[in-house]
């Protein structure tokens, strides 16, 4: 068992505990959180306001930083997309529902692709080593520790984009099937990222966002090829086969990432570990409660993979399309057409009614005067 570092001397110990699987996760974690519910006396809103008051961190200058970033991503995005993104559309003659969309996956890529990098920099290139043993994301944890620059920096940029990211669903980005879903999720994101980094559990924090990204720049990427296969009227081979590439390499490592590494990891930690670091960590419960949130989230989206990869098998599906990427306006579009293709059945039966009686009126205005003509 995996424990904090414990001094001998000048010496410092440290025990690696090995990643647990899923069957240690659910016993382990089960346990965990019973016994933290019985152990737990007085539970209730005066305990977790008095828990928020003594150990929530957040400073007026942290909320206006946060404001400030979250309109520049907004402000950012709208120029981009006005000067660049959709420019670039046009000159690469997209269909008109591709056009539209394709501003919102280069902003997407652009930003996940840098998000995604920096945290890898800080697990796998600095003194970190929360990716390889998580419970030390708890070591030496203290009610108002300092939160390093550079994972301070990583928290501003994060936050802020998911403020703007709220907003953007609601009034900048496609309306999809499962926006309402995606709204959720960047509520809960937003939540997990404020109070993380409030509580100063800053450092499990970076470990989610770097398992959860690389999926967004294999979605959005992929999501690119898509739009660019037909484009002035042609069909182009290569970005079929990556956007076939990524849709395979997208559903690999969305379970690799986020149905594998972040449970056994990330939930494990925080469940299990955490406690042997700070047996009364505060907001155990309100944290995990997120987490298990968002991974049946991720279980959720997973779904969605796997009915695409059954479309395929079977042929129902002969060409890649996001299964996002279905919106409600196109079905609107779609349940019109087909109305309005319906309609003319209906309307030649009354024509032939009216023929039968013989009393088929057909007004027409010439020279300002309504005529009746009879057949």
């Amino acid at each position: 068992m995996g424990r904090p570092p414990q001094a001998d001397g000048n010496i410092s110990v440290r025990t690696v505990e090995p990643m647990p699987g899923y069957a240690d996760l659910i016993t382990r974690s089960c346990s965990a959180l019973l016994s933290a519910f019985n152990e737990c006396r007085g539970c209730g809103f005066e305990l977790s306001k008095r828990t928020l008051l003594e150990n929530a961190i957040l400073t007026w200058s942290d909320i206006v930083l946060f404001a400030v970033c979250a309109l520049g991503w907004t402000v950012l995005r709208q120029a981009l997309s006005a000067y660049i993104f959709r420019p670039l559309g046009r000159w690469c003659a997209l269909q008109p529902k591709d056009a539209s969309k394709m501003p919102e996956s280069v902003w997407k890529l652009l930003f996940y692709t840098a998000s995604w990098s920096y945290s890898f920099y800080l697990l796998f290139f600095t003194q970190y080593t929360f990716f390889h043993d998580p419970p030390s994301a708890f070591y030496d944890w203290k009610r108002g520790m300092a939160v390093p620059t550079d994972i301070a920096v990583a928290y501003l940029i994060q936050g802020s984009f998911y403020g703007h990211a709220i907003y953007a669903t609601l009034h900048m980005d496609a309306w999809r099937k499962d926006s309402a879903v995606m709204l959720l999720h960047h509520v809960i994101t937003l939540a997990l990222i404020t109070f993380s980094y409030a509580f100063r559990y800053h450092n499990v924090g970076i470990l989610v966002l770097f398992l959860h990204d690389v999926n967004d720049i294999q979605l959005e990427f992929t999501k690119l090829n898509v739009y660019l296969k037909n484009r002035a009227g042609v069909y182009h081979l290569l970005n079929d086969l990556v956007s076939n590439l990524g849709c395979v390499s997208f559903g690999t490592t969305w379970f690799w990432c986020r149905l594998y590494w972040f449970p056994l990891k990330v939930l494990y930690t925080t469940c299990v570990s955490s406690l042997q670091s700070v047996p009364n960590i505060p907001f155990y419960f309100f944290f995990n409660t997120l987490l298990f949130a968002l991974t049946l989230m991720n279980i959720y989206w997973f779904l969605y993979i796997l009915l695409f990869v059954v479309k395929v098998l079977t042929g129902q599906m002969t060409e890649v399309n996001d299964v996002r990427e279905y919106d409600i306006e196109d079905s609107r579009k779609t349940a019109l057409h087909k109305k309005q293709h319906e309609r003319p059945h209906h309307n030649s039966w009354k024509e032939r009614t009216r023929l039968k009686n013989g009393i088929v009126k057909d007004k027409r205005l010439k020279n300002g005067i309504v005529k009746d003509k009879r057949l």
